[in-house]
């Protein structure tokens, strides 16, 4: 078997629809805040797929970040996330976003592995009327 990776990177080209602005932010045409949380997430993810069973999914728990620079539109941007621990079913992230010029935003994500039809099933009960 294969040694799991410890860390991954994922990269976005920064569109008009992830702006500061269209969320209602006085910002300009860069990336918004939620953008950046969003591409850390999606990173932290897919390395997180690599330790899963079969059957088994995570969900997200806890981020923080700190928004450093910004990153304006046509821009990359890129997420490298790196596992730091297990414990149990928490799986803690350390997380670093880098644009073209250089880094722009770090932080640390918390994600529970759970069992995926567990899951859809109390999503399920809860649009229950």
């Amino acid at each position: 078997m294969a040694e799991q990776a410890k860390e991954y990177s994922l990269t976005w080209e920064v569109t008009d629809e992830m702006t500061a602005k269209r969320i209602g932010s006085a910002g300009s045409k860069i990336l918004s805040t939620p953008n950046m949380v969003a591409l850390m997430e999606a990173a932290s993810l897919e390395l997180a797929k690599e330790y899963l069973e079969e059957g088994q999914t995570t969900v997200g728990a806890e981020i923080t970040c700190r928004h450093l620079a910004p990153t304006p539109v046509g821009m990359k941007v890129t997420a490298v996330t790196k596992l730091r621990s297990i414990e149990r079913r928490k799986m803690w992230f350390d997380i670093e976003v880098f644009d073209e010029k250089g880094k722009c935003g770090e932080g640390s994500h918390l994600r529970i592995m759970v069992n995926s039809r567990a899951m859809a099933e109390k999503g399920a009960a809860k649009s229950e009327k």
